[in-house]
């Protein structure tokens, strides 16, 4: 997690998803609704919890990194940039609802069906990571979250194997493999590995979401196992290997996740398909970031992580795209901290033009909204804010969450908590993205605009 890696979902297409509480079928797959939180950070930034994120973020990616290296024998290339050492390591159709947690390391999260009978749990779906895993009924450390009881499941079989996620920021799952049926929105997978874990560190037990589903390249596996989506695909339950996330505010559109293709009545013109690099990470190449008028990074490389709110990217880049803000300041610890205006009744034309930050794929400029880039003000009353672009630290690498998978198309609709000056309750102004599929079958991410 010490490499900046911009994340991008690999052949995939973020697009938008049907707005339900349910399942809905579509000739390309199965659409699940996600719930969202309308107010993730603000007003005022808890600047503890986004460090120990960043702190996180690194340390997924040391860890799947290792995993890596362990599945094929060879070094990933980001281990190499990073600091030049291999220990730097990482994370028919279906939809799935997700909803925002209070816990900023797990943002968005639906329910998955586990054994026969099923029994449902609130799963973080990652695809920076490759594994399924959630609480034993033999825990005595995951708190009050659902327990996966794997003698009242008769699909459930002990592979008399132990698994153990340990990552670099002190946080640890631990626990025995097990195969069952595994099952989000009616699609199932039998015989999934997945993790019963009997040991969770205090950053998952006091997570919203019971466990975490990878949604990356089985290289990634700690297992090593083959990912569930990837199941979905060997045994073929989806009628194509892509999936789609569609992240905003519920007053948008509901998000979710789409399993089997992308629904082409959510989105509208052609997908703007981008080759991954490394069948690894949903990697794919980066055309540019643009502040305003100026373009301080010109290329390089990026990854679309789910598992994330930031956006991650050495320290020269990430100090020349601040430079290009008015008002900004290195705060250390990888965070800058940027001014805002009139009390947080608005952006002053001029400072918008300036601050206005957008990410090119395939030569075509997808923008960051102003609201998206605040992650909240330095203090209450403060007309600074905290960035949500960060420094991780791997020369043209970067990692892209969840901040740039909200994106819009149009200052218009923002969702953030805006204070007025003089008002005492926030005003919620909501923002929409763009949608992103993620394809196995070519190996490519795509954008979309929705319609």
């Amino acid at each position: 997690m010490h490499f900046a890696v911009l994340s991008a979902v690999a052949a995939v297409v973020f697009l938008p998803l049907l707005i339900s509480a349910s399942p809905v079928s579509s000739p390309d797959g199965i659409s699940i609704p996600i719930t969202s939180r309308i107010s993730e950070f603000g007003p005022v930034a808890d600047i503890g919890a986004l460090r120990a994120q960043l702190a996180h973020l690194q340390g997924k990616y040391a860890h799947t990194l290792e995993n890596f290296k362990k599945n094929t024998g060879a070094d990933h290339p980001l281990a190499i940039v990073f600091n030049g050492s291999s220990r730097l390591t990482k994370r028919v159709t279906g939809s799935e609802s997700l909803t925002k947690g209070n816990d900023i390391n797990y943002l968005w999260y639906g329910n998955v069906g586990i054994g026969t009978p099923p029994v449902n749990f609130k799963i973080h779906f990652d695809t920076g990571s490759s594994d399924l895993f959630v609480p034993s009924t033999l825990c005595l450390s995951c708190g009050s979250h659902t327990r996966y009881n794997t003698s009242t499941s008769f699909t459930a079989k002990d592979l008399g194997r132990p698994f153990s996620h340990q990552y670099p920021d002190s946080s640890s799952v631990s626990g025995k493999l097990f195969t069952d049926t595994v099952s989000v929105a009616g699609l199932k997978a039998t015989k999934q590995t997945l993790g019963s874990a009997t040991n969770y560190s205090s950053s998952f037990q006091d997570s919203p979401a019971d466990g975490i589903m990878g949604l990356a390249f089985p290289s990634l596996s700690a297992y090593p196992a083959t990912p569930f989506f990837n199941t979905l695909i060997q045994q073929g339950t989806v009628s194509a290997g892509q999936f789609a996330l569609k992240l905003s505010s519920s007053r948008c559109s509901s998000p979710s996740l789409f399993l089997g293709g992308a629904d082409p009545s959510l989105y509208t013109g052609p997908i703007n398909w981008n080759p991954v690099t490394h069948q690894a990470y949903w990697q794919i190449a980066l055309g540019g970031i643009s502040v305003g008028g100026e373009q301080p990074v010109t290329t390089g490389s990026c990854i679309v992580d789910s598992g994330t709110t930031l956006i991650a990217g050495d320290s020269s880049s990430v100090a020349a795209i601040y430079a290009a803000i008015p008002g900004s300041i290195n705060k250390g610890s990888g965070f800058y901290s940027y001014k805002i205006d009139d009390g947080w009744t608005g952006f002053k034309s001029s400072l918008l033009v300036k601050a206005s930050i957008s990410l090119t794929f395939g030569g075509i400029s997808y923008p960051l909204p102003s609201s998206a880039f605040s992650l909240g003000q330095v203090s209450a009353g403060s007309s600074d804010c905290y960035g949500a672009i960060v420094v991780i630290g791997n020369p043209e690498t970067w990692v892209v969450g969840s901040r740039f998978m909200q994106g819009v198309y149009t200052y218009e609709k923002l969702l953030f908590s805006l204070y007025p000056t003089g008002k005492k309750n926030p005003e919620v102004v909501e923002f929409c993205n763009f949608p992103r599929v993620f394809d196995f079958d070519h190996n490519r991410v795509g954008f979309a605009s929705l319609r």
